[in-house]
């Protein structure tokens, strides 16, 4: 029997990773990096994830034949549908594979828009509290 990873660090996920996988990712993890300048890079549910303001913005994964980013609320499904058509979404995930090239371009613009919905939580949860007060 095999034990479960307990990845502690970006980099030890990275280090278990395939190869080919490995090269993708971090594409995307450089990617993400420059998109969320700033964010703390942390392990959340044994994978990569960005937290800006100690919420995670966006969580990104390897598997054998595609990675994946999470989550992918039905706003930020609507903004880039039509970038969106040629991958696989379902369930809050957007899948792209690694058999063709990466969309950096639109991967960095997801990872935004993440910030930006966070953002506004945030800003609807102070003036909510506010209100009650």
């Amino acid at each position: 029997m095999t034990s479960k990873p307990n990845f502690k660090f970006v980099n030890d996920y990275m280090a278990a990773q395939p190869p080919a996988a490995r090269r993708v990712l971090q594409r995307v993890r450089s990617t993400l990096q420059k998109a969320l300048p700033g964010a703390q890079e942390v392990i959340s549910y044994q994978i990569p994830a960005y937290k800006v303001n100690g919420r995670v913005a966006v969580f990104f994964a390897g598997w054998k034949e595609h990675v994946s980013l999470y989550p992918a609320s039905g706003q930020l499904l609507a903004a880039f549908k039509d970038e969106l058509r040629n991958y696989e979404v379902s369930k809050g995930t957007i899948r792209f594979p690694l058999s063709s090239r990466l969309p950096l371009k639109l991967i960095e613009r997801i990872a935004r828009l993440r910030a930006r919905e966070l953002a506004g939580k945030e800003t609807m949860a102070r003036s909510t509290k506010r209100k009650r007060s």
